[in-house]
């Protein structure tokens, strides 16, 4: 489906973060620079110059200030930023977004202890009705006539419900892009607040997933919650070919190479880029390595362990004990096996983006283990830069998997065990057998860009599948 920028103009993109970040210079005016994030990474070139609006919520103080100017042009960028009450916005995205539903699509809670259903919680969910409310408002507002509306993620969930009675001629899409659980999972949440989310996920046109997985889940929970199913779509997410490009051939990227140079050396390199998540399973990896290595004297020395992992959500407690689970565990694999001029994990928790494109490019194995994931693009990203032959060692739950299970070698992300033996497994292989699945990953992740996942939520929207 081609979209001409006549046709974009009539789009209206809503998500938690926005494409844009402002901040004051010295002489106080407001000025605009490309946000972060892989959403804004994939979307933000697709829309610049078409007159394509995005609504987000206003992170700072700064830009809350750029949002009383209203729609602000800036980049090739229009954008509506909503001014919501810092108190309220923080209890419906750490409380509802980031510790109840993030951990209930992904399977994470310790139901012994987690969720707890309380006062302060119900207050939260009050929040996440009025954010939810504040963004359907904006929409109605600055929405075209007839519009297309492209809402993002679990943070939106609601949205959908009040369009339907405020704005029924605007064609609506949700796209969801972590996991979705199953009737199971969902029972976590309370009746209500499950029957809640579902009537507004499908009060849109179409729902859309990264895997049939995902999307499977979520028509089985309408089923047995509403007594209904509801329209879905799954379109994968691929990488951009020239953003990677040109990172990888920026001056960073090659600054980072000498890094590299000195943390590896001549060894074999198993590397993984995350975030600091519990999803994300980074202590099974390092457990993995430990084993590895005890079964593998002739390894030890040989590789290195390189977990480029940035910080994520740390005003949420859960994620602040995990980073310190995280690095005791890498110090003490140091500990048990290494030697004075090596230590088998180089752990390094920074967000530095052309440090991560580098290794990409020089791995021999990419660990990708979550313990479930919407897509999880870096195993793609990865297929794309790596010049190595490297191969993709993947959990099969992650969403990307379907796509690049002819070429990645899977692992059941729970079984330390059987994820030590796929790593020895790539370490192994023959040169020629390496080449093969590492071509075939790489055909795989190359078959879809940011383009064709943007072209199939707007052909939902018109009410046709993708493809």
């Amino acid at each position: 489906m081609s979209v001409t920028n006549a046709a974009m103009s009539e789009v209206v993109v809503v998500s938690n973060r926005g494409p844009l970040k402002f901040s004051r210079r010295e002489d106080g005016e407001l000025v605009a620079r490309r946000g972060a994030g892989g959403l804004v990474s994939s979307l933000s070139p697709l829309l610049v110059g078409t007159g394509a609006i995005w609504i987000a919520a206003a992170m700072d103080d700064d830009d809350r200030a750029a949002s009383r100017e209203g729609l602000v042009e800036a980049e090739g960028l229009r954008l509506r930023s909503l001014d919501i009450d810092p108190a309220t916005y923080r209890m419906a995205y750490d409380v509802v977004s980031n510790a109840t539903l993030w951990f209930v699509y992904h399977g994470l809670f310790d139901l012994t202890r987690r969720p707890r259903i309380d006062r302060r919680w119900w207050q939260a969910w009050a929040a996440y009705q009025t954010v939810n409310e504040a963004f359907a408002q904006a929409v109605a507002d600055t929405a075209p006539q007839g519009a297309t509306v492209l809402i993002q993620d679990f943070h939106l969930s609601l949205v959908g419900t009040h369009l339907a009675h405020t704005r029924p001629d605007l064609a609506t899409v949700h796209f969801t892009h972590t996991p979705f659980c199953d009737p199971t999972g969902l029972r976590a949440l309370p009746d209500a607040v499950a029957e809640e989310l579902l009537s507004g996920l499908a009060a849109h046109t179409a729902c859309g997933f990264h895997a049939q997985r995902w999307a499977a889940a979520y028509r089985d929970c309408c089923t047995e919650v509403l007594g209904r199913s509801s329209a879905t779509f799954v379109a994968p997410l691929g990488p951009d070919p020239d953003d990677l490009s040109r990172v990888a051939g920026s001056d960073a990227c090659q600054d980072a190479q000498s890094w590299l140079d000195d943390v590896i050396g001549d060894r074999r390199l198993i590397l993984r880029v995350d975030r600091v998540e519990p999803s994300k399973n980074l202590l099974r990896g390092f457990l993995a390595l430990d084993e590895l290595l005890g079964q593998r004297p002739d390894l030890r020395e040989k590789v290195v362990f390189l977990a480029l992992v940035y910080p994520s959500r740390e005003g949420l407690p859960e994620y602040l004990a995990y980073r310190t689970e995280m690095e005791t565990l890498a110090e003490r694999v140091n500990r048990t096996w290494g030697t004075p001029g090596w230590d088998p994990v180089v752990l390094a928790v920074s967000d530095n983006y052309p440090r991560s494109v580098a290794a990409l490019g020089r791995y021999d194995v990419l660990l990708v283990n979550p313990i479930r994931d919407g897509l999880n693009l870096v195993a793609k990203e990865g297929a794309l830069l790596n010049t190595t032959d490297g191969l993709l060692v993947l959990s099969r739950e992650a969403g990307a998997w379907p796509e690049l299970a002819q070429g990645a070698i899977g692992i059941n992300p729970f079984d330390v065990s059987a994820t030590a033996d796929a790593l020895a497994r790539a370490l192994d292989m023959a040169p020629g057998e390496r080449r093969a699945l590492s071509g075939a990953v790489r055909e795989a992740a190359g078959r879809r860009t940011p383009r064709d996942w943007l072209n199939d939520q707007l052909a939902a929207a018109e009410g046709h599948q993708p493809g």
